[in-house]
């Protein structure tokens, strides 16, 4: 059968591209290779929605999120989770290496606000107005009102189901296999059930951590990714919640999300390890230890907090700049990539989605989406 555009990927951005094109009225196939958030779009906890101190060439894309995010409940059908509690992100040193510490704050949010990202400089009084759990080496804040979280597991299956409702194909335990060509174009895919998929319009590679074997194999194209096992942490502390806004730090490797039930989500930088024998990412004791001990210098009451759950199984695709790759595949005519998220993607991802289905439907890239091309390396 032919589908006009053939999504590869189940996460955030697969999906949310999938219901962009369905709901232009296009004909689309998204195929999975296991099940629909069952990658770094999935697992528990919450994501931020966040503009603060993002690379500035995301923050067009972020402007459009922000835009978005409000409403999206109401045109899926279903709850994100989405919730605007403002961010905040703390500030311990005068100086932190060249780009961070008390110095550079105001810089910081002069920038922001002229990208058009409402930011302000709290001082130590006023971060305590917001947050008064913090530690009395907090000195100020970078904060952005507009920042939040959402529930990144159903915010990927309302963008899936949302996509069913339109008319979209989605085909999980469906990996592809490979990629057939004429010339400069994709003419179709086939996967390991055993089928074949003509593309008529446009093939988009959005499996992220798997994108780059996929162009390595199929386009002879090496990406400039890798792949890392983020961990992620659940902490219930032994009394009320010590925060209510999303969290990040200016040299602590740190981030810290509120959750619902009063508990708190802790991450930042801390890594998994591969497991050759079971096939999936684990987490190392030392970095969870060191996960905690972070959280409890910058909040006391998290101190005690007990330690519900440990998650590194999660892949994600890193690049070398630390921004993604969004661009039409080397040596193609009709097929994209986006990949390379570096943990940060999903915040974007309405943006991205809204800017990658106007770009299969015309061939016009749009210009929030220049700076992730492959020029840039």
């Amino acid at each position: 059968m032919t589908y006009q555009f053939v999504i590869i990927g189940g996460g955030v951005h697969g999906c949310a591209t999938a219901w962009q094109l369905a709901e232009a009225g296009a004909d689309v196939l998204l195929l999975e290779a296991r099940e629909v958030a069952s990658g770094a779009s999935g697992g528990f906890g919450r994501r931020g929605v966040r503009a603060n101190r993002r690379d500035l060439r995301e923050l067009p894309l972020m402007r459009a999120a922000y835009r978005i995010w409000p409403t999206l409940d109401r045109r899926l059908g279903a709850a994100t989770g989405y919730q605007r509690t403002g961010g905040m992100f703390l500030i311990e040193q005068e100086t932190t290496g060249t780009r961070g510490g008390l110095v550079a704050a105001h810089t910081h949010a002069a920038v922001q606000r002229r990208l058009g990202v409402p930011t302000e400089v709290l001082d130590r009084d006023g971060v305590l107005a917001r947050e008064p759990g913090v530690s009395e080496s907090v000195r100020a804040a970078l904060y952005c009102p507009l920042d939040g979280t959402a529930d990144h597991t159903a915010t990927t299956r309302a963008f899936a189901d949302a996509a069913r409702g339109r008319g979209a194909v989605i085909a999980e335990h469906s990996p592809v296999t490979a990629v057939e060509r004429s010339g400069d174009r994709v003419t179709a895919v086939r996967t390991a059930r055993g089928e074949r998929h003509e593309v008529g319009e446009a093939l988009l590679v959005l499996n992220n951590a798997g994108a780059a074997d996929l162009l390595r194999t199929q386009f002879d194209v090496e990406l400039p990714v890798w792949r890392i096992l983020p961990q992620a942490l659940r902490l219930t502390p032994r009394s009320t919640p010590p925060l209510t806004h999303l969290v990040g730090h200016d040299h602590r490797s740190l981030s810290l999300k509120p959750l619902p039930d009063g508990a708190v989500m802790v991450s930042g930088g801390w890594r998994g390890r591969w497991d050759a024998d079971s096939g999936r990412g684990r987490t190392v004791e030392e970095n969870v230890r060191g996960n905690m001990r972070a959280a409890a210098e910058v909040y006391a009451d998290l101190a005690d907090a007990e330690l519900d759950l440990a998650d590194a199984s999660r892949p994600e695709s890193c690049s070398a700049d630390e921004i993604p790759v969004i661009d039409r595949i080397p040596g193609t005519a009709n097929a994209l990539v986006g990949t390379g998220w570096t943990g940060h993607g999903f915040a974007i991802a309405p943006a991205v989605a809204e800017s990658l289905a106007f770009w299969a439907r015309t061939g016009a890239r749009p210009d929030n989406l220049a700076p992730f091309s492959f020029a840039r390396f």
